[in-house]
């Protein structure tokens, strides 16, 4: 059974970590982390866009 900190705060704390990965990937180098950072940096977008866009039942 999960904790109520973690059923509360899980999910913003992953897509936090996932944002702060994917910015030091950029920063890092070139190749294979320009394609790390853009799939990092994307899953928090599309997170959103989702939340934002779908229809209350």
């Amino acid at each position: 059974m999960k904790s109520p900190f973690m059923r509360l705060w899980g999910a913003p704390i992953l897509l936090a970590v996932l944002t702060i990965a994917g910015l030091v990937c950029a920063l890092v180098g070139d190749g294979v982390w320009d394609l790390a950072s853009a799939v990092a940096l994307a899953i928090p977008v599309l997170t959103g866009a989702w939340h934002g866009l779908r229809r209350r039942a």
